[in-house]
Order: structure tokens, then C-alpha cells, then sequence
């Protein structure tokens, strides 16, 4: 699928980034180029050390900000994907910083938008989150206008062979300034704050979310939004599984956090199908036999939701741990 091709990555050195590269690597030896875009030299100089152009040779490492819309062009001269995961994404960071998460994850995704109809880019697969159905907060908010703009870009493409679609999932296990480093690293304090003892979140896996992407880029035909059918946990129960000899302490919701994090909102429903392993959110102007076909899917029930809250599959305390020391750290255990 990816051999011969050049894939340009945007925020390559994140979590997602470098998993997306090992992945890739290994099972396309013969990819032609892959770009890690991004603005942070320390990490591209150390994640040349584990992926070096010396060694794979396809591998490129550009310097860039998606904010800035002409270096992103020259960056994507010779691509035929772009993969673009680059965002500002830390909740309390964006509610206090609100126009730079602004000017990264929207008007950044206009420019990946604008590079792809200039430079003869054939797919897009933008990454978005769970936090972008439904919004509460501005990360949320920016992520969902982010959404808009990838699936309207389907409607401005003219004549070009061009696709671009979305990835919708929800909290990385293990993802840097996630739950669980944080817990695992504040477990040696003998308490663990908890924001509310009854809160859910949907869970996935890097290797997941890779494999999710590469679906999208092999099956995508333009204007989708895919959503993962994933298992949620308690947070509370998450907590007990990396220290259950902490004292778990109630803290309150920090602002702009939900209780529960939706992917498919009620309204969504008259516009989602059903894939099997993933559900699709369409355009509202879709011909919806063409998605129902191509992907042998059937419609959800009109007002059907899918939420961390009311999910029917759930991980207890010995699924988290198997979790943990098979996608996060092998020599994990409980304190």
C-alpha cells in the first residue's frame, strides 16, 4: 500500500509520530520518502537517533510549524500523503492560551488543506479526538472546526485525485501528558488525585491509532470520519490498577473537562454507519449508498450516541495492568 509512496507527517516527533514511523518502516521497507515535520529540533535530533537517515534511507526530517503555511508547501513538494497529527491538544493549556491553540489547530489545518491542493497531494488523514463532539472546551472546539474544514476540503478539490479524511479517537494509553505516566509517576507521593470518581474515558492503544490511520489512507474515499469502537475504563479503576496502595483523593473536574467524552453525539447519528470495526461519521450532503457500499456497513439507529459513560465494553483493573505492561511499559507493576 505505502511502498514506492512519500507520506509527509505533521508533529512526526509526537507519541503518535514516532509510532507511526516504526510502524510504517516495518511493514513498507520500501517507502519511497517519509518526512517527519515539526518545530522542535531536540526531538527531531533524537528521534534521528532511532530512525536515522543513514540507515533507512527514505527517512527526512524538515523543521516546520503548520502555522506556517509556505514552508509546509515546500515541505510537501513530491508527497502523495500527508498524515497530520501536529495540534496543541493540552486542555488547561489551550483554555489559558486560547488563540495559540487557535492558530495551530485551525488556521495549521487550513495550511495542511491549502499545501495538499497546491502540491499534488493524493490523501489526507487528519487526527482529531474525542473531545471534538460535543465541545466544552477550546481544545474540543478547535479540533471540531479542524474537522470541518478536512471533510469541507472534499467539496473544493476540483478535478484532482484527492481524498481527505478524519480519524476520530479517544485517550492514547500512554501518550505523552496522559493519565497514565502521570499516575504512574505521582504514585510514589502515596496519593493520587482524582477529578471525579465517577469519570470515563474511552482508551486506545498507539498501535491501534496507527492502524486505524493506515486504514483510513488504503480505504478512505474522502469525507469520512472514522470512529474506533474501543473499550472505556473508570478512572477511578485506572487509578486502582497502577497504585492500589494510594489514597485516591477527589480534586473536582478541572475547567473544560467533561465527566464523560462522547465520539458520536445523537445528532451525529442520522449521518453515522455502522463499518464493523469502526463507525463512520458522513457529510450531511453525502450520498450515504455510496459509504453503506463501499464499506458493506449499515446505518446506526437514529439518536444512537457513543459514549465513555454508557459504553458496553469496559476494562477492569487486570485489563489495564495487561494493558500497561504490553503497550506502555513492559516492566510495569502495581505499587
Amino acid at each position: 500500500m505505502l511502498n514506492n509512496k512519500s507520506i509527509l507527517i505533521t508533529g512526526g516527533t509526537g507519541s503518535f509520530g514516532k509510532k507511526f514511523v516504526q510502524t510504517v518502516l516495518t511493514k513498507y521497507p520500501d517507502i519511497k520518502r517519509l518526512v517527519i515535520y515539526s518545530r522542535d529540533e531536540l526531538k527531531q535530533f533524537e528521534m534521528a537517533q532511532q530512525f536515522s537517515p543513514q540507515k533507512y534511507k527514505g527517512i527526512r526530517y524538515f523543521i516546520g510549524d503548520v502555522r506556517d503555511g509556505e514552508r509546509l508547501k515546500r515541505a510537501c513538494e513530491g508527497i502523495d500523503i500527508i498524515v497530520h497529527a501536529a495540534a496543541l491538544k493540552q486542555v488547561p493549556t489551550a483554555e489559558y492560551n486560547p488563540f495559540e491553540a487557535v492558530k495551530t489547530n485551525i488556521m495549521g489545518a487550513q495550511n495542511v488543506i491549502e499545501a495538499a491542493l497546491d502540491c499534488g497531494i493524493q490523501k489526507v488523514v487528519a487526527l482529531s479526538t474525542d473531545k471534538a463532539a460535543a465541545p466544552i472546551n477550546l481544545y474540543g472546539a478547535t479540533k471540531l472546526v479542524s474537522d470541518k474544514l478536512f471533510i469541507s476540503a472534499n467539496n473544493i478539490k476540483g478535478h484532482r485525485n484527492l481524498t481527505f479524511s478524519v480519524v476520530r479517537y479517544g485517550n492514547v494509553m500512554g501518550s505523552r501528558g496522559s493519565v497514565i505516566p502521570f499516575f504512574m509517576n505521582k504514585r510514589s507521593e502515596g496519593v493520587l488525585p482524582i477529578t471525579h470518581m465517577e469519570m470515563t474515558r474511552f482508551n486506545i492503544s498507539l498501535e491501534e491509532g496507527v492502524n486505524m490511520v493506515l486504514y483510513a489512507i488504503e480505504h478512505g474515499i474522502g469525507g469520512e470520519i472514522f470512529v474506533p469502537k474501543i473499550p472505556s475504563y473508570k478512572i477511578d479503576v485506572l487509578a486502582r490498577a497502577i497504585a492500589p496502595s494510594c489514597k485516591l483523593v477527589d480534586i473536582g473536574i478541572r475547567p473544560g473537562e467533561k465527566l464523560h467524552e462522547e465520539m458520536i453525539t445523537s445528532s451525529d447519528s442520522y449521518n453515522t454507519i455502522d463499518a464493523g470495526t469502526y463507525y463512520i461519521i458522513l457529510p450531511t450532503d453525502a450520498n450515504k449508498d455510496t459509504y453503506l457500499t463501499t464499506y458493506k456497513a449499515k446505518p446506526v439507529t437514529p439518536g444512537f450516541t457513543y459514549n465513555s459513560g454508557e459504553n458496553d465494553m469496559w476494562l477492569d483493573e487486570e485489563a489495564i495492568r495487561s494493558l500497561i505492561l504490553q503497550h506502555v511499559d513492559s516492566n510495569f507493576k502495581p505499587l
